[in-house]
């Protein structure tokens, strides 16, 4: 049996270019995962495997790796930074113990790290902060920490200081042992002495080690009241205290270097075995009960259990569709069956391994704590919970954003069509914040993301990976119609040429439904002039064609039809014959009715530094933004408004201009609103020119 308190599962989380990849391939060399580190700018990095994160220098999707360092376990995950791929990043901290967050030495505190910062508070992910790329020009490691206390209202406990900066870096000063580690020429990780502190140094060192010692004795009562008369605690005394600390929040050890140039990196990786907590030390995972609300029970972290997991990624590679898995409770053997809670479904666990980014080591066994990817399941999603079948449970699921954006695409060429299905299944399975829907007009496939550079990644996947060449539209808004005014009405049908005749007459009142109540019919007839058995007809008739409006043919939302009154031959009436006379109906009443033109509105939530907040509301204003609430946070502004969603397209590039990059937002669906005339007439005037062109 492994030994629990000796297992780590941590995330490298940061802003997009503070060196998260570099970090932790100089962690796989030092734990001699690896025996070459790859750089990201040569695209050679061993967590970046796919080819737009090798040509981009972006990590696109986490990567799972595991190493020992000090006979401790980690399973390591390195993570993406940018905005449209934070769902990775959301989903690796729910099944993480611990992180460390990686700031660019000149760069600072970025905006991305704001929202990873965020999502790990959310997630109650204790942290160490590693301040990276002091050999880089224009870093500044006391800035970088004055803005972790700023921006992100959190406590940086300096546990080490840099010696020298820019291209003088050549070391640390540890500030609990006060001891200087300075490496030479070389660039390699393992050639450092530990000599004293040097003497320029040395006040500034007592600084910190006593604001440190103050700091950490704060998490003890007794150590505290000791240290008060005067009595200084054991470096062991301290180590614990700063444990407790970060596990809980109050504060997050902060350490400096390079690890591009492989300094500093060791002090890290003894940071993450001292300070970060084993699975057994953070809060148990809730159970839901089928509402999927918390039912006051906790996934326990213990192999003695019954088997608890959750599935939190799906990866389709070379060898086969991953699953990969955080298994809370319980043990797992090769052959096992296991039961996905979601589905109701058992299956049968063939292979089991253990990730070495995109190379594999096969398992026969794997127990709570652990991190895995299982080979071949078939209906597992990300989010599924898989448990003993003889204790069924079901942990919290991960709630994954709505995607705001859409655009049309088909392939090039005619055979691509099953292809290309095949690829989208397998992508939409991987990424949650990626849909797909079949327009039923136009029998195009819509692809659906969380921002341009999503869905421009998807489309370069579906090219190279999967070989299909795609035509693509523009962006598309789902506009509705609806009528304004109540009306009444009547039309005859009426056919008499050769064979049965057909008659039917109906006298009707049309008006505007409830929002959001679709189509409702009712019959008032009295004295037999439309015969009961007709009525279904009728309103068959009027439902049919609620999907094309009159205006631009778009679907029509919230109409009333009450039938009151109308006649009926003895031969040539029949149910067809309503069906036609409802038809007909609609078509003429519809725009006496004050057919309007309706769009959907959009609840958008913008995040800004507060210096940018007039230059946001101004332009939420311009795209027709109904302000609904504003608040400030530690990090800056919160903007709520609703916006019609055909204002905004592009909107990331202008919020990224205008906030030289930090601003940050997510939209979602809110409800259809009447469109302004002029946008309606443009509206109109395109889908008429569309049809001419058909």
């Amino acid at each position: 049996m492994a030994d629990l308190s000796k297992y780590r599962n941590i995330g490298i989380f940061a802003h997009v270019d503070a060196g998260k990849t570099t970090t932790t391939e100089r962690i796989l060399k030092l734990t001699g995962t690896i025996h070459k580190s790859g750089e990201t700018h040569d695209g050679e990095s061993t967590t970046d495997f796919m080819e737009q994160e090798a040509e981009r220098g972006i990590t696109i999707q986490s990567a799972a790796v595991s190493c020992f360092w000090k006979d401790h376990r980690f399973n390591v995950i390195d993570t993406p930074g940018h905005v449209d791929f934070t769902v990775e990043v959301y989903r690796s901290l729910k099944v993480l113990d611990g992180g460390v967050g990686v700031f660019c030495g000149s760069g600072g505190v970025e905006p991305q790290s704001e929202t990873n910062w965020r999502y790990a508070n959310e997630s109650g992910v204790a942290r160490i902060i590693f301040v990276n790329k002091l050999d880089r020009m224009g870093a500044d490691f006391y800035r970088v920490t004055e803005q972790v206390q700023k921006v992100l209202g959190a406590v940086p406990l300096v546990m080490t200081l840099p010696i020298g900066i820019e291209d003088e870096f050549v070391g640390v000063v540890d500030v609990l042992n006060k001891q200087a580690y300075v490496w030479d020429e070389t660039g390699l990780p393992e050639n450092y002495s530990i000599v004293d502190v040097p003497a320029d140094m040395v006040e500034k060192t007592d600084e910190y080690h006593e604001f440190l010692v103050e700091t950490a004795v704060e998490q003890d009562d007794d150590l505290m009241e000791a240290y008060m008369e005067g009595e200084m605690p054991s470096v062991e005394d301290i180590k614990r205290c700063i444990r407790k600390g970060t596990r809980d929040l109050a504060f997050f050890p902060t350490y400096c270097g390079s690890a591009f140039k492989n300094k500093g990196m060791q002090l890290i990786l003894d940071a993450v075995v001292d300070y970060l907590p084993a699975p057994t030390e953070v809060d148990p995972q809730p159970l839901m009960d089928e509402e999927g609300n918390e039912n006051g029970e906790h996934a326990i972290v213990s192999a003695d259990e019954p088997f608890k997991a959750l599935a939190f990624k799906i990866m389709d590679d070379r060898f086969g569709a991953l699953t990969f898995v955080r298994i809370y409770s319980g043990k797992l053997n090769k052959g096992d069956t296991i039961l996905n809670a979601f589905t109701g479904k058992t299956e049968r666990v063939g292979r089991m391994v253990e990730m070495q980014a995109d190379d594999r080591k096969e398992l026969t066994s794997a127990q709570a704590g652990d991190i895995i990817a299982i080979v071949g399941m078939k209906n597992v999603q990300t989010g599924h919970t898989l448990c003993d079948p003889k204790h069924p449970v079901t942990l919290e699921p991960m709630v994954f954003p709505t995607p705001v954006i859409s655009i049309a695409v088909q392939p090039k060429d005619k055979g691509g069509n099953e292809k290309m299905g095949i690829a989208i299944g397998k992508m939409v399975a991987e990424d949650p914040s990626f849909q797909v829907e079949t327009d039923e007009d136009s029998g195009e496939t819509i692809l659906k993301g969380m921002g341009e550079l999503h869905l421009d990644i998807k489309v370069d996947i579906l090219k190279r990976t999967y070989g299909v060449d795609l035509i693509v539209g523009q962006p598309q808004v789902a506009y509705r119609e609806t009528i304004t005014r109540e009306i009444e009405d009547s039309y005859t049908h009426k056919k008499q040429s050769g064979g049965s005749g057909q008659f039917g007459k109906i006298d009707y009142r049309i008006k505007p439904g409830e929002a959001n109540s679709g189509f409702t019919f009712t019959s008032s007839v009295v004295g037999g002039n439309v015969p009961k058995e007709f009525w279904p007809a009728v309103e068959k008739g009027f439902k049919s064609m609620m999907n094309e409006g009159v205006l631009a043919g778009f679907p029509v939302l919230d109409v009333e039809v009450e039938l009151f009154d109308g006649g009926f031959h003895a031969v040539d009436s029949s149910a067809i014959a309503f069906e036609i006379a409802a038809k007909g109906a609609f078509r003429q009443s519809i725009p006496k009715a004050g057919a309007q033109l309706l769009e959907p509105i959009m609840k958008v939530d913008v995040f800004t530094p507060e210096d940018h907040v007039g230059d946001v509301i101004g332009d939420l204003n311009r795209r027709r933004g109904m302000l609904s609430d504003q608040e400030a946070g530690l990090t800056g502004v919160r903007i709520k408004a609703d916006v019609p969603l055909s204002e905004m397209f592009g909107y990331i590039g202008s919020l990224r201009t205008m906030t030289s990059g930090r601003g940050q937002f997510s939209m979602e669906f809110s409800h259809y609103a009447a469109c302004p005339q002029n946008v309606a007439d443009t509206v109109i005037a395109a889908e008429k020119e569309k049809k001419a062109a058909k």
